[in-house]
Order: C-alpha cells, then structure tokens, then sequence
C-alpha cells in the first residue's frame, strides 16, 4: 500500500524533500514533479556557474521535466550555500523566477518555488516573506522531517549514496584467495604451467561448491534474484564483472531478463573473434564500432538498450536485489578488482533513475582502476545528465515512485 503524507506548508515539505532524493542536498537545483498530489520524481542539477549556463539549465529541466508522461505540476528548489542576509533577499531568485516562467510556458503547475540557503529558507511565492528568511528551524523541527526517515536512510551527500557496507575479513579473505588463483599474475615463463595448474584447481573447486551457478547466464539471474551470498559465488561473479566479454550481458540480463542475456552474451562473443582478427582489445572494438553499427542489427539494439533508448522498463526488483549483492561484492573484493562490479551497480543504478548515485559508484570503480574503460565512458555519459527513456514512461499500474502528496 502506498503511504501518502501530506504536507501542510512550504517548511513541511522542504523537511520531506531529502526522503525523497535519498540525500541532503547541497549546492543544488532540484525539480520536484508532481502527478496530481504525489511526487513523481526530481531532477536535480549542481547550481550554475554564470548566467549562460543558468539559461541552459533552464532550458534542460523544463525539457526534461515535458518527457515526463504523467507531470502536470512542478516544484522547483534551490539549495545553496550563500545567505539572505549577505544577498539582501533571496538567494538566486533570478534562477528560481526563469524555471517558474519557463515551467508555466510550458504549461505546468507551479505549486511553490522555494529557496534553502544558509541561514534561512524562503518561498518566491510568499508575499510576506522577510528579507533575511525564515528560520531553518522550522524545517529541522518539522513532525513530517521524522516520518521522513521511517521511509528509509537519509545520505548526507550524492557520495554517501554509494557507501559500500562493512566488509566481512573472512568472506574477503575467501575471495582474494580465490581471485588470486583465477587471476594470478605471471613473473616469467616458467611460471605459466604453475598459474595454469592453480587457475584449473580454482575452476574445479569453484564448479563444486557452484554447479551450474558457473555458467554466466545462470548465474546472472542468480544475481537478479539475490541468490549469490557466498564468498565463492561472490568472487566468481567479481571475475566475470572484470571481463567485458561477460559484464554487459550480465548487466543488461539482470535488467531485461535471460533472453537479452543470451542474445548479449552471443553478441560479445561474435565481437570478441572480430577484436581478435583486429588485433585490438574487445572494449576498443566495442568503441569503434559504436557509432557504425546497423540501426537495425543486434548490436545496435544492445546498444541502444545501454544507452537507456528504449520505453521498455527494466525490472526494478530484480536491479534492486542485484544491486545489494554487488555492493557486498565489491566491498569484500581487494580494491583492484572492484572496478567491473561497480560499474554494474552504477549503471544499474541510473536504469532506476538515481543519477547521482551512479555517478558516486562510477567515481569508486575509477578509485579502483582509473583506466577502466567502460567506467571512463559512463563516467562521461552520466555527466551529461542523460536519463533512460524509460525514465519518462509511467509504470503499468501508473503509481509512481517514492510519492509524497502535498
């Protein structure tokens, strides 16, 4: 059953608006959208810099906030670290008054348009409202503030939201050892037959304890279905994560199911003979033939399904259980072989709409491998505050995610 909790006043909602993003903002614009009285999504963006860039972001959120299907009504926030009392008024009230004007133009509802500065908040809307603010204390001891926090962990930052849990040292013990034998280094040639003698008896061991969990399709929808929970099902899942071959069929499988898996996983493997003929590595291949595919053909439809340019919604519970067991991978995982299970996550992440945490799990998987490369590309692709089409799609039964009427 959804829980409405209608909100009052301006303060009131303000107190509900970091349940609803996750995280306390800072140093933000953020767009509330509304689908009648409840929430259907925000947008958020850092401030702008100068004015040019504050008329594109104008622009950007009111075209943003047009694709969403069921929005009919906008709140528009400011949240910044200037005060009133230094700007003599409300801070960036030029900004806040150009999203209200584009948003009306636009034809949307502007139920208030609101300001959190340092030293006080205040609404454009308020004829009343005193020069140096009002209080911030009536946010902060807003009743609503503590419902708030019954609907989940508040995150002081965008960052916080990619926290990896407490790792378990015998669980990452377990899995150094066996990523070592996997994947052991060679000093020479005479080590070779010694690697390989250790990689064979980690497989074997690995296809004991795993059976057909060792198979990537299977243990993809494993994954999906929050069945990987031991430290040998952790540390295979870490090894096929850190290979492209496997990471994006995996990825998109948990997404969109077995049958886009396999179609994904016969794809990267047609690629992986066609990097070998080329001498080049299968991430460059998969770079340089990106823009060339066939509009038509296999790979293009892959692509297209990473790139979010499809109505169809992923499976939002089988993301979320893969995501609680990726961020347990990656946490118990030694740090050099973190990058492919956080990327997974990250991209994961921004399928549900939660760009800035994918932008926080994207920023550990470069701490962990600066020259990941398809952490470096969706590192620019998040940048550009791109969203999945599917983001712009109401669910089937049309109730919209994390709703707070007003």
């Amino acid at each position: 059953m959804t829980t409405i909790i209608r909100a009052g006043s301006a303060h009131d909602f303000l107190a509900l608006v970091p349940a609803l993003v996750g995280y306390r903002p800072a140093r933000s614009v953020l767009c509330v959208a509304f689908s009648g009285n409840r929430t259907g999504g925000v947008l958020r963006h850092d401030l702008p810099a100068d004015p040019e860039s504050a008329d594109a972001l104008v622009s950007t959120m009111v075209g943003t906030m047009c694709r969403l299907a069921e929005a009919d009504a906008v709140v528009p926030i400011v949240y910044t670290d200037r005060e009133f009392a230094e700007d003599g008024g409300m801070p960036h009230r030029e900004l806040l008054e150009a999203i209200v004007r584009r948003a009306e133009e636009a034809g949307f509802l502007v139920r208030d348009a609101l300001c959190v500065a340092a030293d006080a908040w205040g609404s454009l809307l308020d004829d009343d409202l005193p020069s140096g603010g009002r209080e911030l204390s009536l946010v902060a001891e807003s009743a609503l503030a503590a419902r708030a926090e019954e609907h989940g962990p508040v995150a002081d930052s965008p960052a916080k939201l990619a926290r990896l849990p407490e790792p378990d040292p015998l669980v990452s013990a377990e899995i150094a050892r066996l990523l070592a034998e996997l994947d052991g280094p060679v000093d020479g040639a005479d080590e070779v037959v010694e690697c390989e003698r250790r990689r064979r008896a980690a497989l074997d061991e690995l296809e004991r304890e795993l059976g057909d969990g060792l198979d990537p399709v299977v243990a993809a929808e494993q994954l999906a279905r929050g069945e990987i929970a031991s430290p040998a099902g952790l540390a295979w899942l870490v090894h096929l994560l850190e290979r492209p071959l496997f990471r994006d069929a995996v990825l998109l499988q948990v997404a969109f199911g077995a049958v886009i898996g396999e179609l994904a996983l016969d794809s990267a493997e047609d690629a992986a003979l066609r990097a070998r003929d080329a001498d080049a590595s299968l991430e460059e291949l998969m770079r340089r033939e990106f823009d060339e595919a066939d509009a038509e053909s296999v790979d293009a439809f892959l692509t297209r399904l990473l790139l979010g340019q499809a109505a169809a919604r992923p499976e939002r519970r089988r993301i979320e259980r893969a995501l609680e067991t990726l961020t347990v991978a990656a946490a118990n995982a030694p740090v050099s072989h973190r990058a492919g299970a956080l990327c997974v996550a990250a991209w994961l992440s921004w399928a549900l709409g939660r760009g800035s945490a994918a932008g926080a799990l994207i920023e550990l998987a470069l701490e962990s491998d600066a020259e990941h490369g398809m952490s470096q590309v969706l590192a620019r692709f998040f940048g550009t505050g791109t969203l999945p089409e599917w983001a712009f799609q109401p669910p089937a039964d049309t109730a919209w995610e994390r709703r707070t009427g007003q």
